[in-house]
């Protein structure tokens, strides 16, 4: 048996740790502007509400329907249709490269509405408070909007972080790379079911370890907990 695992080792050990690395790069980096994106119309959806802080019924219903329509198609569909688009703006459509502006633009609604959802879970009070204090639009949503519900936001980018990261595997099927084309590659088009399982443990590792250290930084921001 161990000389099996050795030359299983031996021969896969390059090529999986190849797909963890492309894989992280097209999780992280996707994940980065994607939450910068989403967080962004997440907080247009709050402020914009009827009872928001910038009332705008027409602000509101267009990034709605933003926001919807991007949660609306498949991924995998998303991907295959914005092929053009990706190619005009990463330069190539194949690849890691050509992985992360699909995975950017399907994601950012889904985090659009998590920080939508933490956002309003903020007291009312505290907002009416600091209008009353005089405090600017901007003053609000940086210093009350922001610090409030950043624990609520940090699990919110745990399930996005996540979401992304089993996308990247779906991405596999059309040439992304990383850990998903290792597992369509070489655990379904040559039938080599060591391989396929290997990956599968691979990933579910790299999501306990991602999910770890989210709720490890939420309970760290979070003031309810005391230290």
């Amino acid at each position: 048996m161990w000389t099996t695992i050795t030359e299983f080792v031996d021969r896969y050990h390059q090529l999986l740790l190849d797909g963890i690395r492309d894989t992280l790069v097209m999780t992280i980096t996707s994940f980065f502007f994607a939450y910068v994106l989403g967080l962004f119309l997440g907080v247009l959806l709050v402020i914009s509400k009827p009872h928001g802080i910038r009332p705008n019924r027409a602000c509101n219903v267009i990034v709605g329907w933003i926001v919807n329509i991007g949660r609306a198609i498949p991924f995998i569909i998303l991907m295959i249709s914005i092929m053009p688009l990706t190619k005009a703006i990463m330069g190539t459509k194949l690849g890691v490269k050509g992985a992360i502006f699909p995975l950017i633009v399907s994601a950012a609604p889904f985090v659009a509405r998590m920080v939508e959802t933490s956002l309003s879970e903020i007291d009312a009070g505290v907002i009416e408070a600091s209008q009353a204090m005089g405090a600017t639009t901007w003053q609000i949503i940086r210093k009350v909007y922001l610090p409030e519900s950043l624990p609520s936001l940090i699990l919110g980018g745990s399930v996005s972080f996540v979401t992304i990261f089993a996308y990247t595997t779906m991405a596999g099927a059309v040439g992304a790379g990383g850990l998903g084309d290792i597992a369509i590659r070489y655990g379904y088009n040559r039938y080599e079911a060591d391989v396929l399982w290997v990956t599968v443990v691979l990933l579910i590792l790299l999501v306990e370890i991602a999910q770890a250290i989210f709720n490890w930084l939420s309970r760290k921001t979070d003031r309810r907990i005391r230290r």
